[in-house]
């Protein structure tokens, strides 16, 4: 296992927070599966952001949430279910996958090994909500409700949603594109919170709720965000690499220009 390191932000007295505290634990030095299995517990919500071009329209139009107008970092929303006995955490998630010959089209189970994948997963977050017994009972009962009556993901609804973004005065409204039994990843989420008495975005429509929603939160948690030094290095790498280019296209063009005048 790789060394990890954890920080907290902003400033806090004690390295073991409380949900009550509503931090943000950075966590670098640990690969996807190791940052998961460490923080993976029943109740809490996964978020996750990926490199596809759902994923970036997503973060793309979550900037209208934030005053700077910045991508939001949040594509996709989950929850634990906990541990089973095949010694594999489990989620629970409204979700669209395509495996060969088969599509998985709705609420789901899956097995949190499938955010292990770097490539595609590239950013990871899990929320501590620190919830009492009967809440999370409540949490997974609601959840694998929808997961027995086979409710779906609905695109329509994240078109709604879409929509609501650039106009913020239909966020509190119901989805103009709403339809019954089905639902998209984050509006699940909210939905299944609500279910246990906690709005984790008040004044939204359930399903005009994204998971830049459930992360900006004012609801108490703690955070656990995890940063990966290689995706950092490659970035710094590529920017580095441009600016080479740039200069060199830059010389070459004042070579041309000296040599004709």
């Amino acid at each position: 296992m790789n060394a990890a390191s954890f920080y907290i932000l902003p400033n806090a007295d004690s390295m073991q927070p409380t949900a009550a505290q509503d931090q943000t634990v950075v966590v670098t030095g640990l690969s996807n599966r190791e940052f998961l299995e460490l923080h993976a517990r029943p109740g809490r919500i996964g978020l996750s952001g990926g490199i596809s071009f759902i994923d970036k329209a997503i973060c793309r139009a979550e900037r209208h949430l934030d005053d700077r107008e910045r991508w939001g970092c949040w594509s996709h929303a989950f929850l634990f279910q906990g541990q089973r006995p095949d010694g594999h955490h489990w989620v629970i998630e409204s979700d669209l996958q395509v495996h060969r010959k088969h599509i998985q089209l709705g609420v789901q189970e899956n097995r949190v090994a499938k955010y292990f994948d770097e490539e595609l997963y590239t950013c990871l977050a899990v929320l501590d909500f620190g919830l009492a017994e009967a809440q999370v009972e409540c949490l997974l009962r609601e959840g694998l409700e929808l997961v027995a009556n086979r409710a779906r993901y609905s695109l329509r609804e994240l078109f709604g949603t879409l929509i609501a973004l650039n106009q913020p005065e239909l966020r509190g409204q119901p989805n103009l594109l709403a339809r019954e039994s089905s639902m998209y990843c984050s509006a699940l989420v909210q939905h299944l919170f609500r279910q246990a008495g906690l709005d984790l975005a008040p004044g939204v429509d359930l399903k005009n709720t994204t998971p830049e929603d459930i992360a900006r939160t004012a609801f108490p948690h703690v955070t656990y965000l995890l940063q990966r030094q290689v995706a950092r290095s490659k970035l710094k790498n590529l920017k580095t690499r441009l600016r080479r280019r740039v200069g060199a296209r830059i010389r070459q063009l004042k070579r041309r220009k000296a040599k004709h005048s």
